[in-house]
C-alpha cells in the first residue's frame, strides 16, 4: 500500500506535468496576516507560537494563502502551481480526526478565461480521484454575495452578512433580525434607548470612543426600515436550491427576476457549466448546492466544489476547492487577477484504496 506521502508526491509529479511550477512555502506561517484574514477564529483551527524577532507564527493551516502571496509580490502572468506537505489543523471536537496530515494542491493565476480556468482545475482533480468511491458537489458563493449585495438594504447590513456567509446560523439570526421577524433584543434595545448608563472603569480592548460608535451604529441600524419580504423569500430560496446543473440554472435563473443582482454570477455559472461540458464532464448529473462551500475556508468567492466518500460521511472531503479573486486583491495591494485552485487529502485516498 502507498503511503500518504509517497501519494501525495506523485500527485504533485502529475500536476507539474500537466504545466505547474513546483512551489514549497514555509511551515511557519506570519499569524498576524492569517489573523488580519480570518479574525481571531482562525486561533481555534491554528497551532500558534511566538518568536522574539517575527512575532506570532502559525503551523502552515493550509497552502493557499503563502502561494498568492508568493504570486501577487513576483509572479508571472498566467502561472500554475502545485505543492505537497504536511498542514496542521487543531481538532477541538473529534479526536479521531488527524490534526497533523498531508496535502497536495494546483493553483491557476489566469485572467484569461475565468470559467475555463475553473473547468480545467475540477477536471484535473476529477481525473487524479475517478478510481475512488467518490461524489462531487458544487456551489457558487458568488451568487450568494451578490444577492447580499442586492439587497434593498444599509451597506452597514449588507456588510455584516457577507462577513457571516460563512456562519450560516449567525447569517440566518442576521437575516430574522434585519428581516423584523424577531424583537431586538433587551440588552441591544436599552443601549438604542439610551437607557443604559455605567461608570465602571473601561475593561478589556476598547475605548470609550469605540463604545460610543458601536452604541451609535446601533441606535442607525434601528431606524433602518426592515428588509422587503418578497427579498426574503428570494434569498431563502437561493439558499434552498439544491438540483443539478441544469436544473439548478433554471431555478437560478427564475430566482434573478426577484433577485436581479444575481443575473451577472448566474451567467458565469453557465458558462463555467459549458466549460466543464467541453472537458467531458457529465454536467447534467453534477450536483449543485447555492450553500456548499460555506463551512469551508472563507476566502473563496466563486466556484465552489468538493469531492466526498460515498457512505463515509465521517470522513472531510477527499478533494476541495473554489474561485478566490477576492484574496489576490486583498494581498496585492490592490492589485488583482483571477484565481481558482484546490487541495487533495492523499491520507485519505490511501485509506480509501486500501478499504475492502
Amino acid at each position: 500500500m502507498s503511503t500518504p506521502r509517497a501519494r501525495a508526491l506523485a500527485l504533485r509529479a502529475e500536476f507539474e506535468a500537466a504545466g505547474a511550477r513546483v512551489v514549497e512555502p514555509p511551515v511557519l506561517q506570519p499569524a498576524e496576516l492569517l489573523l488580519d484574514l480570518y479574525g481571531e477564529d482562525i486561533r481555534a483551527r491554528a497551532y500558534v507560537t511566538s518568536d522574539a524577532l517575527r512575532g506570532e507564527q502559525m503551523l502552515r493551516p493550509d497552502f493557499t494563502v503563502p502561494v498568492v502571496q508568493m504570486h501577487m509580490a513576483d509572479g508571472a502572468e498566467p502561472a500554475r502551481y502545485t505543492y505537497a506537505g504536511e498542514v496542521f489543523r487543531r481538532q477541538e471536537d473529534d479526536a479521531e480526526r488527524a490534526n497533523e496530515y498531508w496535502q497536495v494542491g494546483y493553483e491557476v493565476f489566469d485572467r484569461a478565461d475565468p470559467p475555463a480556468a475553473d473547468a480545467e482545475v475540477f477536471t484535473l482533480i476529477a481525473s487524479a480521484l475517478t478510481h475512488l468511491p467518490l461524489h462531487p458537489v458544487t456551489g457558487d458563493i458568488g451568487i450568494l454575495m451578490a444577492a447580499v449585495d442586492g439587497l434593498q438594504t444599509s451597506d452597514r447590513r449588507k456588510a455584516a452578512l457577507r462577513r457571516h456567509i460563512w456562519r450560516p446560523r449567525r447569517f440566518r439570526a442576521l437575516l430574522d433580525r434585519f428581516g423584523g421577524r424577531v424583537p431586538v433584543p433587551e440588552s441591544r434595545a436599552a443601549l438604542i434607548a439610551g437607557d443604559v448608563t455605567s461608570t465602571a472603569p473601561l475593561t478589556g480592548l476598547r475605548t470609550q470612543s469605540e463604545i460610543d460608535a458601536r452604541v451609535a451604529a446601533l441606535r442607525a441600524d434601528a431606524v433602518e426600515p426592515p428588509i422587503g419580504a418578497q427579498e426574503l423569500e428570494g434569498l431563502e430560496a437561493l439558499l434552498a436550491v439544491r438540483e443539478t446543473v441544469p436544473f439548478a440554472l433554471q431555478q437560478l435563473n427564475d430566482l434573478s427576476v426577484d433577485l436581479p443582482a444575481i443575473k451577472p454570477a448566474v451567467r458565469r455559472f453557465s458558462a463555467r457549466a459549458e466549460a466543464l461540458r467541453a472537458r467531458g464532464i457529465d454536467v447534467d448529473a453534477l450536483a449543485f448546492e447555492a450553500s456548499h462551500g460555506r463551512t469551508l475556508m472563507e476566502y473563496y468567492d466563486g466556484f465552489v466544489f468538493a469531492f466526498y466518500a460515498d457512505g463515509r460521511p465521517d470522513l472531510p472531503p477527499i478533494a476541495s476547492g473554489g474561485r478566490y479573486d477576492a484574496l489576490t486583491r486583498r494581498l496585492g495591494g490592490g492589485d488583482e487577477i483571477p484565481a481558482v485552485g484546490a487541495v487533495l487529502r492523499p491520507g485519505l485516498m490511501v485509506e480509501l484504496e486500501g478499504a475492502p
